[in-house]
């Protein structure tokens, strides 16, 4: 069986097994979004290069000590690890991480897209650029739910569990990033549909 069918819980066996093809072909299938994930929060990208191999590292030597558990799904495991790590650079520092605007890094280029015309492309972005700019207008805590949520895949719990507050914290952020973003649509009247 080829690797790239493999689940995540069974590239990791094979790893452990001595197999360090299942530990890239891991990496290969969760870098984008992890990466996005970092440079979303830190803003830099040799920061966000920096971060993401210490978070590799880290990832190679939980697993290599046996102390990881199957429980959950390995990308969020990884995503709470990324965004801890993104947490501490920024207390070491003593600053806290605010999800800044973005200037050289687009999130959706990262995202697998089919074959599509020219025309689709450049509405498509043109779509991606209008959400980022609405997300980068937020209050820095509703951005960093609606990026934990929506570009991390991350449960409400999982969010609340990271961030430090409750579920119903978590929530109203939420609540309150949409609120904003519709009004931030109706008074800029942008469109965010295919012409």
């Amino acid at each position: 069986m080829e690797l790239r069918q493999l689940k995540d819980r069974e590239l990791i066996h094979c790893y452990l097994e001595g197999n360090d093809r299942a530990f890239e072909e891991l990496l290969t299938r969760h870098k984008d979004k992890i990466y996005t994930s970092i440079y979303l929060f830190v803003k830099d990208n040799s920061l966000a290069d920096d971060i993401f191999q210490d978070v590799f590292i880290k990832i190679i030597d939980t697993l290599r000590k046996g102390k990881y558990n199957h429980e959950g799904k390995f990308v969020q495991w990884a995503m709470r690890i990324s965004y801890n790590m993104c947490v501490d650079h920024f207390r070491r520092n003593k600053r806290r991480p605010t999800v800044a605007p973005t200037e050289t890094f687009d999130i959706f280029e990262v995202l697998k897209v089919s074959e599509e015309n020219a025309e689709t492309a450049i509405i498509r972005s043109e779509t991606h650029n209008k959400i980022r700019g609405l997300i980068d207008a937020l209050p820095p805590e509703q951005r960093e739910v609606v990026i934990l949520r929506h570009y991390a895949d991350m449960s409400f719990k999982e969010i609340a569990k990271l961030t430090r507050v409750s579920i119903n914290t978590a929530l109203g952020r939420m609540r309150y990033a949409l609120i904003n973003i519709r009004k931030m649509v109706d008074e800029k009247q942008i469109s965010l549909q295919k012409s």
